[in-house]
């Protein structure tokens, strides 16, 4: 079953996440699933719908919620994106393989907006937290934006392979999430062309403007959205031509948002707007078939 490849892919990240950001992040992640699942069921109650919930989709939903939360965020907020993400953005839209964006990251952007301080509020490792309270830092993004390249106090590009700095539960361990794209990759569950694609204009744009590409590549949510988010069956285009113009969409709109924009992130809002443009990316990109069909006369 693909969502069940999806989360086994997804499991390393929920590991490295639990041991960097303590046993609150795991708990997170256990309440965003298991508020996905209720808010399918009901949803599917109420519409007198099949139930849908032995499918996985809305387990894989939850976690990559999670994953787009700040480690400690309160349970009430992840709830409500919970129910914003399945309730709204997928049951409503008809359900699995009828939503146009990603769910996971509208529930995402709504919570930006609806809830900014408590979405700012980032934890730095679990363990370099002294005494009872958690200690708050800038993610290496926002640092970034803050100060500009060449910063005092940037993560080191090993601290970013391996999640030693503050970021969403998703933004951490460059590492785990390549090995679960990796696995996707190998099972054939996505297509290399969208992660590889995305992420090289993402390092060849910053590189071009003057940023520091490796640097780039391995912060914020760009590994987490290339492989799993911009990937999605649903959400993003079928043909090869079409991949590669949604995947490098996505890229530039990344690089621009990032070295340009008033937020110092952007693969949610790039993903979102490509997703938009699928119709239309499907229909400048689709394979013309070869030869002609015949009129009615020519074929009597």
């Amino acid at each position: 079953m693909i969502m069940a490849d999806v989360l086994i892919a997804l499991l390393p990240t929920v590991i490295v996440s639990t041991i960097v950001f303590g046993m609150g992040a795991l708990l997170t992640m256990v309440i965003c699933v298991i508020a996905c699942v209720l808010t399918e069921f009901v949803a599917r109650k109420i519409m007198k719908r099949e139930n849908t919930i032995s499918d996985l989709s809305a387990m894989v939903t939850g976690l990559l919620l999670a994953f787009n939360l700040p480690p400690g965020i309160h349970p009430l907020i992840a709830i409500f994106g919970s129910i914003v993400a399945i309730g709204v953005v997928k049951q409503m839209f008809g359900g699995l393989g009828q939503n146009f964006v990603n769910p996971a990251l509208i529930a995402r952007i709504v919570l930006m907006v609806s809830f900014p301080t408590a979405m700012g509020k980032y934890l730095s490792p679990f363990y370099y937290q002294t005494g009872t309270d958690a200690v708050t830092s800038a993610t290496p993004l926002g640092i970034l934006h803050q100060a500009g390249e060449g910063t005092a106090g940037l993560p080191s590009y090993l601290e970013l392979l391996l999640g030693n700095h503050a970021g969403s539960l998703g933004e951490g361990c460059a590492i785990a999430l390549i090995i679960g794209g990796i696995y996707l990759m190998i099972r054939k569950v996505i297509s290399p062309v969208i992660p590889l694609c995305y992420i090289g204009t993402v390092f060849v744009g910053t590189w071009l403007f003057g940023g520091d590409p490796l640097f780039h590549i391995l912060s914020g949510g760009l590994m987490l959205g290339a492989f799993f988010m911009a990937t999605d069956y649903a959400t993003s285009p079928i043909n090869f031509k079409g991949k590669i113009v949604f995947a490098i969409g996505c890229g530039l709109l990344t690089v621009v948002i990032r070295m340009f924009g008033a937020l110092p992130e952007g693969v949610s809002f790039s993903i979102i707007i490509m997703n938009i443009l699928v119709p239309h990316i499907e229909k400048w990109t689709r394979p013309k078939p070869f030869g002609e069909e015949r009129t009615r006369r020519e074929k009597v």
